[in-house]
């Protein structure tokens, strides 16, 4: 049977999540139930009590009582809730999480999902789900739904989010259990590639020569929590190497716009030693919100409608050569075999002979740093004379990346 865990605050949501048990037990799943609270009186019954999941944060339940840190309580519940799962996930005890939450829940919850393995059901409802959930998502696979209103009690309006929830971790979890999701060509090398909308004629040119290579691409959209992603596994090593031909994250995180990726973004393959192919795609834009969301001081540009939640604007001579050298500086530092990429005809969709923001002065502004930046450096730097886009960039990208793999 299949074996669906809750997690979550028994004192302030016992209520609720005594109504989630007994609809999971409904469809004919098992539930095990964790409690997470800490200071009033549990509402149901746990299965694992909130002293347990004290205990294996390493803490006692009434230290964290006496010392009435609300903080300092939520951390402790979270690492050891994050424990708990852990340990019933390895014994065969779990095959799906749901929790339900505040900021406070949510946070205590989404932690210990974040040590699941991948696939792993995991179902997060939060009244913080319409927001930015970066911070509780990271890099895991959690499905995120928005309650809608505050969890605090079951109504009309909460009832058939709730349902929802359970129907949907309920048949995940049914699946998980009977047929673990085999891995695909798991004998075969991953790539890591990074795309947006503006480089995908190249980067999927890359992916397919990549798979006539013998290679298993993971594309990753340059969307800021798709670049952190990225980053997060290419620091475990989970690939055999890096092409990263999409760089708009760096971008936005110099302008100010909204899909930055973190100052650490284009460093974890080099630290890790991993080869990689890196070429300046896409930092010809830089993307805003909705166009009444863009800021006055770029409004003289030339801003375009990406979609309806989506501004572009050009990126200038000087903030190209900004970029150009902060991707210097980035890769000079790389510990393993690192080519530089640059496609001389443009960087993207908008920037590609006759598009809207094809400017070679400008871009060679971008190189002009790039070369300086990595000149008497171990990084390669290659030269293309097309645009990103054009099919055979993306397949000299791709065996460039191949070579320095079976070089290795």
């Amino acid at each position: 049977m299949a074996i669906v865990v809750l997690v979550g605050t028994l004192d302030t949501k016992g209520l609720e999540y005594g109504w989630l048990r007994e609809r999971l037990l409904g469809r004919g799943v098992e539930v095990i139930v964790v409690d997470t609270g800490v200071i009033g009186a549990p509402r149901t019954t746990a299965d694992v009590t909130r002293a347990e999941v004290a205990r294996a944060a390493g803490t006692d339940l009434e230290r964290l009582r006496s010392e009435g840190d609300r903080g300092a309580a939520v951390t402790a519940m979270a690492r050891g809730a994050a424990e708990v799962v852990r340990d019933l996930y390895a014994r065969g005890r779990l095959h799906g999480v749901l929790a339900l939450g505040g900021s406070g829940g949510t946070s205590i919850a989404t932690r210990a999902m974040r040590e699941l393995p991948l696939g792993v059901p995991k179902v997060m409802v939060s009244s913080m789900a319409s927001g930015d959930v970066a911070p509780y998502v990271g890099s895991s696979d959690i499905t995120m739904m928005y309650s809608v209103v505050d969890i605090a009690g079951v109504n009309r309006v909460s009832a058939p989010v709730l349902s929802n929830a359970v129907d949907a971790v309920a048949g995940m979890a049914r699946g998980f259990a009977a047929v673990r999701p085999p891995a695909v060509d798991d004998d075969r090398p991953l790539i890591a590639a990074s795309m947006a909308g503006v480089t995908t004629p190249g980067v999927d040119a890359a992916r397919e020569r990549l798979t006539e290579l013998g290679y298993e691409v993971l594309v990753f959209h340059a969307s800021g929590a798709g670049g952190r992603t990225l980053e997060s596994l290419a620091e475990q090593r989970l690939f055999a190497g890096v092409l990263d031909l999409t760089l708009c994250e760096l971008a936005d995180d110099l302008l100010g716009g909204i899909l930055t990726a973190g100052p650490d973004r284009l460093l974890a393959a080099g630290r890790a030693g991993l080869p990689q192919v890196v070429s300046p795609g896409a930092l010809d834009l830089v993307k805003f919100g909705p166009l009444d969301t863009v800021p006055e001081r770029v409004l003289d540009r030339d801003v375009r409608v990406h979609n309806p939640s989506i501004s572009v604007v050009r990126t200038t001579a000087e903030e190209c050569a900004e970029l150009g050298a902060r991707v210097a500086a980035k890769l000079r530092s790389a510990t393993g075999p690192t080519t530089v990429c640059l496609p001389l005809r443009g960087l993207s969709t908008l920037g590609a002979p006759g598009g809207p923001y094809h400017d070679p002065s400008v871009d060679e502004a971008l190189f002009r740093a790039v070369r300086d930046g990595l000149r008497g450096s171990a990084v390669e730097v290659v030269e293309v004379d097309t645009h990103l886009n054009d099919p055979s960039f993306g397949r000299a990208a791709a065996d460039l990346l191949h070579r320095l793999i079976v070089g290795c």
